[in-house]
């Protein structure tokens, strides 16, 4: 091996040493061949362009099936490998991307399948759409293979795994960006539009959640025991899935950017397994503003994340009734006067690829939008919209939250993922 800078030299004994990671040598030839990054070089990463983003997809079920059909819109990426456990489900994918007529991508199905996808040479990004459990495990081995990732919702669910996708993505140079789709939400981006120009006053308090009854999904898979998700919501006592809920806002707060959470409090209803369970939580941050965050699949209540924002001049919310009220208006708009004042207020970086999703018959502009933005940058050299930093901070509320609740609500510290560089970057930016 060619000797290589003090800075790689030490990622790679950083990595190398972690339990977790197994280096090759691909990527010894990629941290030699990168300047390795700063902690605050981290906060506004880039990496060389890539021309053609070419993907692999990990974990074919619902989540990743939709994938590979979004990708058949998405200008500048191919699909060029699919990894499931079961090989009837990458069958599956492929007749998708033959029914679009893309080329077929190679098939990893089996035991091994997404460790042989993610060693496979000519991918990437590794987009991994798994269960939770084994998001953080996929990611970290990808970045250690020199892969970029993009990872669905949370991207881990324990302090000590968000910390390490922090630390591996230092290592190795590689991306970590978690898949939060809700972040491109035409309201929330109206919303970051209204908060940049001043209309809400000083932003104080947010509320975000995920309130969505799944008693259908749960019958539909065979009981509590055989769907996951539900699964792992009733073994978590805490806030399982608080991403949803709370990625807009901490990109409204400019989290990591100017102000941080500090400190939570959760506590978690009585409930007959998961009916009637609701846990909500509350987080501090240093610069003083609050977030109410709520998870709740097992009531009858109707889908909501509530996506509200307050200031000292203004509010807005986007459930149960989408509502405005800005610094000079005369009185409160409600329903589709509030949807319409909204979408005057267009966020660059954002509303053209929202505008593109919907020109090419796309059933989700969010995910259609999200997924462009991930391409665009990687494929210009630009620092991603949600860096992994945004994936610690956030994914981290599973456990703390757990842990408040737990205690019947004390107070928890929320780690600063940033080693104290959370004022480095002022705003939070779509680069263009």
């Amino acid at each position: 091996m060619k000797s290589m800078p003090i800075l790689p030299r030490l990622a790679y004994f950083f990595v190398y040493l972690h339990p977790r990671i197994t280096l090759n040598t691909r990527t010894f030839e990629l941290l030699n061949s990168r300047t390795c990054t700063s902690m605050r070089q981290l906060l506004e990463y880039s990496v060389k362009p890539l021309p053609t983003v070419h993907i692999g997809i990990v974990g074919l079920g619902h989540r990743g099936l939709k994938a590979v059909e979004r990708y058949a819109l998405v200008e500048g990426a191919e699909i060029i490998a699919l990894a499931d456990r079961d090989p009837q489900r990458v069958e599956a994918a492929n007749r998708l991307m033959e029914a679009d007529g893309r080329p077929k991508g190679r098939e990893y199905s089996g035991a091994d399948a997404a460790d042989n996808l993610i060693g496979d040479a000519d991918v990437d990004l590794v987009y991994i759409c798994t269960e939770w459990r084994t998001h953080a495990m996929l990611a970290l081995k990808a970045m250690s293979r020199g892969k970029h990732v993009a990872v669905e919702v949370p991207a881990a669910l324990t302090v000590a795994d968000c910390q390490a996708l922090i630390d591996t993505s230092l290592a190795t140079g590689c991306h970590c960006m978690m898949l939060e789709n809700c972040c491109y939400d035409t309201f929330a981006s109206a919303t970051r539009v209204m908060v940049s120009q001043g209309l809400l006053g000083d932003i104080t308090h947010g509320e975000g959640a995920y309130i969505h009854n799944l008693d259908d999904e749960i019958a539909e898979n065979g009981g509590l025991d055989n769907y996951w998700m539900a699964r792992d919501t009733l073994a978590c006592g805490g806030n399982a899935y608080p991403t949803h809920g709370l990625g807009a806002i901490a990109l409204h707060m400019n989290l990591h950017r100017g102000d941080r959470m500090d400190s939570l409090v959760s506590l978690t209803s009585r409930g007959r397994q998961l009916d009637g369970r609701v846990n909500t939580t509350l987080i501090h941050t240093v610069e003083g503003r609050t977030i109410l965050l709520q998870h709740d699949i097992g009531t009858p209540r109707p889908y909501n994340r509530l996506q509200q924002l307050c200031g000292t001049d203004g509010f807005v919310q986007k459930y149960p009734l989408p509502t405005v009220r800005l610094k000079g208006m005369d009185s409160t708009l409600e329903g589709d006067e509030a949807l319409s004042l909204a979408a005057t207020f267009r966020e660059r970086g954002v509303s053209e690829w929202i505008d593109d999703g919907v020109a090419k018959g796309s059933p989700n502009t969010m995910n259609h939008a999200m997924d462009s933005r991930l391409v665009y940058c990687l494929r210009n050299g630009l620092p991603l919209d949600m860096d992994v930093f945004d994936a610690a901070e956030w994914s981290a509320i599973v456990e703390l939250s757990t842990q408040s609740a737990a205690r019947g609500g004390m107070p928890v510290k929320v780690p600063d993922f940033t080693s104290g560089n959370w004022q480095v970057l002022r705003e939070h930016k779509f680069y263009v």
